[in-house]
């Protein structure tokens, strides 16, 4: 998926995959969530998002109904990191953001 936002273009085909996270519903199922983690050539993180009728990424499609969606949504260094640390993807953190770690 490419978008773009604030007159830059963000493309999941271009960037570098780091992680991924899914809920608990199967992929047709109204709820189902999935989020992709991306950093850009240029070293910008975004969030790739889909998810069924009635997840948060859902789209209006007329009158009281919704589709299945999706978006790109630009995020900082700091959220990208917090979303890993959220979603318990540790290897993301150690392989991507090993600088931010201090020791216990």
């Amino acid at each position: 998926m490419t978008s773009i936002i604030d007159g830059k273009r963000y493309n999941t085909e271009t960037a570098k995959f780091l992680s991924a996270w899914e809920n608990q519903y199967f992929s047709g199922d109204l709820f189902y969530e999935r989020e992709e983690l991306y950093q850009t050539k240029k070293g910008t993180y975004f969030l790739y998002c889909e998810g069924g009728a009635g997840s948060a990424y859902s789209e209006p499609s007329g009158g009281n109904w919704n589709q299945p969606g999706e978006m790109i949504k630009q995020i900082s260094k700091e959220e990208a990191y917090e979303w890993c640390e959220s979603r318990h993807r540790s290897k993301a953190i150690e392989n991507h953001f090993a600088d931010m770690l201090t020791e216990a």
